[in-house]
């Protein structure tokens, strides 16, 4: 596969997000508020998302998988790590189902607006490859949503650090 570097790379900047998260999580030992720790959470999760993503078509080309067959058996992997894989990641976190109660869509909408694009056009662009409507352009198609959502991460990585007013007053889930 031609691509492998770009795919290690895209791993590799990944990876230095887990470790921003983790570098935050330890510096500010302060963290006690929902959405502090929600938001280390998803960036570690995001950056384990992309991680996946990219090594994915990497192993499954070295087992001679290849053409449509790889790019849709790597979509199909992405976007289950998107949807019910994150799922079982929400039901899991006690940090995420407090903010998601303190702050329902209506309350946030406009912060899920920032990052509605990146994800809309990820998922579009995965479920293209999977349908076969472009097969010329199937790896280019999923290298851009593996970069689309590195750049989500990225995102939410400078929401984190920044710390917008949309922090939740909500008191932390009992551990």
């Amino acid at each position: 596969m031609q691509d492998t570097e770009l795919f290690l790379s895209l791993a590799e900047i990944a990876g230095v997000f887990v470790g921003f998260g983790a570098l935050i999580a330890v510096r500010s030992g302060s963290t006690s508020d929902v959405f502090g720790v929600m938001g280390i959470v998803m960036v570690v999760w995001g950056a384990i998302q992309v991680v996946i993503a990219a090594l994915i078509p990497i192993v499954l080309s070295r087992l001679g998988v290849t053409g449509h067959a790889l790019w849709v058996v790597c979509s199909l992997v992405a976007l289950a790590l998107w949807w019910p894989a994150d799922e079982v990641v929400a039901r899991l976190s006690p940090e995420r189902r407090a903010y998601m109660a303190a702050r329902p869509l209506k309350a946030r909408w406009r912060q899920e607006l920032v990052i509605a694009p990146v994800w809309v056009l990820m998922n579009i662009a995965l479920i293209v490859v999977v349908l076969g409507l472009l097969p010329e352009q199937e790896a280019a198609l999923y290298i851009a949503a593996v970069v689309l959502l590195l750049l989500m991460d990225a995102i939410m990585l400078l929401l984190v650090v920044i710390r917008p007013p949309m922090a939740v007053n909500a008191p932390m889930p009992p551990s």
